[in-house]
């Protein structure tokens, strides 16, 4: 296949340095499976990643791109014949391994997830790491007893790619879904995607009491800190946090007495390192019961390879509203 084109990330004299640059297969990290990869898409992570403002990458040079879709060219694994068309999410793309923004990858066949049927890589990265995560909150909180008679549900940092995601999700499951953000003037793309009441977020009154009065049946967040704090003050007997992110802080100042008087549950959702079944599983219902409504309307913007170096930076400065898919090659 020669050479190709990849979007590598380097740190030199302390300073990350990203850029394309022309590689073999050989130049990639080790694996089993090469795939041919034809979308990626943009995460926070992965502007972090490029641009340096976080430390994601393990280890250097790397391609970035946690995320990718393509055709299967070469197996060793029997699962994954030749034209296989498949997934990766996660599992060290862009982190200890090489990840998406390449034409190729060379991967771990038990990192790969076949496409769901009826769907297409396009689709899959227009939910691709944002919208997985949401699925994977969404059926951990049912494997822990929340249904729609829970009560609403509140998504904090709505308008990003898993708030979004999620939203659209839980509405499609009989979910009254409650939008947090920060964003008042996307109140109408709120509405849109499903999200029955929006809350704007330095509107809230978060409160100073160990347990506020229950307002919640559950919650998807995304900002931890004070906001996760004032969840697990307001959601109602038995319900589900799921924490996603730490947009807000990774700080968390509660007490025992959610978890003691209400029963409250804090689940951690991990998209990473998700064992394969349940990675399996999750995308499944993705394509299922969970497959989003709205995807046209979260996940329109479609850009191609060359753009991508100049899109990371609307990420770092928080003006990004649902996801944009890479189209690796056509």
């Amino acid at each position: 296949m020669g050479k190709f084109r990849a979007y590598r990330i380097n740190e030199e004299d302390g300073k990350i340095v990203a850029g394309f640059q022309e590689l073999t297969v050989d130049d990639l990290t080790e694996g089993n499976v090469v795939v041919r990869v034809s979308h990626s898409t943009i995460n926070y992570k992965d502007a972090l990643a490029a641009t340096g403002a976080g430390k994601i990458l393990r280890r250097y040079p790397l391609n970035g791109g946690i995320d990718l879709a393509g055709v299967v060219v070469s197996s060793e694994d029997k699962a994954f014949q030749p034209g296989a068309a498949v997934l990766i999410n996660g599992c060290g793309l862009s982190e200890t391994v090489d990840g998406g923004y390449s034409e190729y990858a060379r991967v771990d066949s038990k990192s790969l997830v076949d496409i769901p049927e009826g769907m297409t890589a396009a689709e899959t990265m227009q939910i691709g790491t944002a919208g997985y995560t949401a699925a994977l909150a969404i059926h951990r909180m049912e494997q822990n007893g929340q249904t729609p008679d829970s009560g609403p549900i509140l998504v904090t940092g709505a308008t990003g790619g898993v708030g979004s995601i999620a939203i659209d999700m839980l509405t499609g499951r009989g979910y009254e879904a409650v939008a947090l953000t920060g964003k008042a003037s996307e109140k109408a793309y709120l509405s849109g995607i499903g999200a029955s009441r929006i809350l704007i977020r330095d509107q809230i009154d978060l409160g100073k009491r160990p347990m506020e009065k229950a307002l919640w049946g559950g919650a998807i967040d995304n900002l931890g800190g004070d906001y996760l704090t004032w969840l697990t003050r307001t959601v109602d007997y038995g319900g589900n946090i799921a924490s996603i992110g730490l947009a807000a802080s990774f700080a968390l100042n509660t007490t025992v007495l959610p978890f003691i008087l209400r029963a409250v549950c804090l689940l951690g959702i991990n998209s990473v390192d998700t064992p394969s079944d349940l990675r399996r599983a999750v995308w499944s219902r993705i394509g299922g019961d969970l497959k989003p409504r709205h995807l046209d309307t979260i996940g329109g913007r479609t850009i191609s390879f060359d753009e991508l170096p100049d899109a990371f930076q609307a990420y770092i400065d928080g003006t990004v509203t649902g996801r944009v898919v890479v189209e690796i090659a056509s």
